[in-house]
């Protein structure tokens, strides 16, 4: 089996196809801007659900200009994440519209293995996540599946891989 790269190479040739769409990205931090709107692309291995909450409720973005860093609102953050996300970190997206609405979840794992299947959460209308979608099915030929759907009670559904 074909391992696939790792996600911060995944990502920075989906930064290369932001640019080719004209978006303004950064070359140090992860984040796209299009149309005076900040795309945050956070990628992680696992992360506490206190820490998880604090970042996706601040909304914020650090901007490097050339000499100084500046912090901007993210209108919209995705987690790459390359291993499994825990049920309580898709419940805290799910129990929240808010910040479903500003906030998607990308379980890499299985693509990093190189079984071309990528979960995902994502209810937001952001053209850079949905551009990264058609990235991962178009070049790197993986299928997406959701990781549970918004319109279910949370409280009512356990994460399972599907093979």
């Amino acid at each position: 089996m074909m391992k696939m790269p790792r996600v911060w190479k995944v990502l920075e040739e989906f930064k290369d196809t932001c640019r080719s769409r004209g978006w303004k990205v950064s070359e140090n931090e992860d984040w796209v801007e299009v149309n005076d709107e900040y795309h945050n692309l956070l990628w992680t291995r696992d992360i506490h659900p206190s820490s998880f909450r604090k970042i996706i409720s601040s909304g914020k973005c650090v901007i490097r200009d050339e000499f100084s860093y500046h912090i901007v609102e993210a209108s919209y953050t995705a987690w790459l994440f390359s291993e499994t996300p825990s049920e309580t970190l898709v419940k805290i997206i799910c129990d929240n519209p808010n910040l479903a609405n500003r906030t998607a979840i990308y379980d890499l794992s299985q693509v990093l293995e190189g079984k071309r299947l990528c979960t995902m959460l994502n209810n937001t209308d952001s053209s850079v996540f949905r551009e990264f979608e058609a990235y991962l099915k178009k070049d790197l030929k993986v299928k997406l599946r959701p990781l549970v759907s918004l319109s279910v009670n949370s409280e009512d559904f356990h994460l399972v891989e599907v093979a």
